[in-house]
């Protein structure tokens, strides 16, 4: 059975990217623009993996990821981030996230760190 994988970024271009990366190898349950969206798609459909962008308007996927782990203990959640975000990555592993890819996304790098946080 596929993994379940939710997209969390306010850029449509991004989501649109990730979809098509993921969508041969996973399902594809949301699609959130903002924190706050993000939150509640994960609460109705409790994906196996959220892929979260870390600057999101309304609340950032820092804020978003640290309320899903800390209401899911099994929350997987990879941060989406532009380079030059390190000190925002340091706040992000400590809000919970499992891992990270960088912009712009290969489908390579995608699917190993998926591998590495949720194994097949």
């Amino acid at each position: 059975m596929a993994k379940r994988v939710m997209i969390a970024d306010d850029s449509e271009f991004m989501r649109n990217l990730l979809r098509e990366i993921l969508e041969d190898d996973f399902e594809i349950v949301g699609e959130a623009e903002n924190g706050v969206e993000a939150v509640d798609l994960y609460e109705q459909e409790e994906p196996d993996i959220a892929m979260m962008d870390i600057v999101m308007p309304i609340r950032d996927g820092i804020e978003a990821t640290n309320e899903i782990t800390n209401n899911y203990d099994d929350a997987k959640v990879i941060m989406c981030t532009s380079v030059g975000q390190e000190e925002k990555m340091k706040q992000a592993i400590k809000a919970g996230a499992s891992g990270y890819i960088t912009k712009p996304f290969q489908k390579p790098n995608v699917l190993n760190e998926i591998n590495d946080v949720i194994p097949a």
